[in-house]
């Protein structure tokens, strides 16, 4: 009985150093244990990595705690804002799909000169060709500002004063000789004709902004021959008015292709 009371008590042991004074104290409940403290055990608490064992198994389990508060606080929240914005997306996809859009297909006339480069996600398209040992490619753009005429001469005897919008496209036409240069030329095409707005030449790889350069003249202010000669150049290159049909129609099939991508790329960003 009096070896069990033993036990129960808390256990103190004094170990005195011979080069120093002081004493240090290791505590042991015998209450968890029915044996004294192994040596090992001993060792550990004299030398303090027991505490530091504590203290490092307290700080792993507050950095858990501080990774579960965490993942908890990016848990993904409903907003009903965009619970509403994904359901007006999925009823536009749902029309778009239903109009066929992305089936729509431009047919190309037999003989057509030029092989067409559509890049999904750009707003422009490519002509390419190779003609008598030249590289030609055309860069063209559905205009955003189409511009508006008025039927008739304007005058105020027209009572109706009707207005109609002509789509307008921008072609940037670059022919390559393989000599070190360039001619360029900035046109817009509609469906009555193809006006040239400006040309010029350049070095290849020459900077678009480089304003040292000499240009030419205004389109508008060469001779009318010139001007002629210029519009039969590109004629001869297949570069004319009778392409803005075909060209528009294409460009749009291809406007309705890429805002179909465009609602399904932002119901894609909302719903992640």
């Amino acid at each position: 009985m009096a070896s069990s009371s033993l036990l129960r008590r808390t256990l103190c042991r004094s170990i005195s150093s011979s080069s120093s004074s002081s004493t240090i104290r290791c505590y042991y409940s015998s209450s968890s244990s029915s044996s004294p403290p192994s040596i090992l055990g001993r060792v550990m608490a004299q030398s303090g990595l027991l505490t530091k064992t504590k203290k490092l198994s307290y700080s792993s389990s507050s950095s858990l705690l501080s990774l579960r508060f965490i993942g908890t606080s990016l848990k993904k929240v409903a907003i009903p804002v965009d619970e509403t914005l994904k359901k007006v997306l999925d009823t536009e996809i749902k029309c778009q799909e239903q109009e066929g859009v992305q089936d729509q297909v431009t047919e190309m006339p037999e003989g057509f000169p030029f092989e067409i480069v559509d890049t999904p996600g750009d707003q422009t398209i490519i002509l390419k060709r190779d003609f008598a040992g030249e590289n030609i490619q055309i860069t063209v753009l559905m205009n955003d500002d189409d511009e508006m005429e008025e039927d008739g001469d304007g005058s105020e005897d027209n009572d109706n004063n009707d207005t109609s919008i002509q789509p307008t496209l921008s072609l940037v036409v670059n022919i390559d000789k393989g000599v070190g240069h360039t001619v360029e030329f900035c046109c817009n095409l509609n469906s009555d004709e193809l006006s040239i707005e400006s040309m010029a030449t350049k070095k290849n790889g020459e900077n678009d902004n480089e304003e040292a350069a000499y240009n030419g003249p205004e389109f508008a202010d060469l001779d009318e021959s010139l001007q002629k000669a210029l519009h039969k150049y590109l004629k001869e290159r297949g570069i004319e008015g009778s392409l803005f049909d075909l060209l528009h129609e294409y460009m749009m099939n291809k406007d309705e292709r890429e805002y179909l991508m465009w609602l399904k790329n932002m119901k894609g960003f909302i719903e992640s």
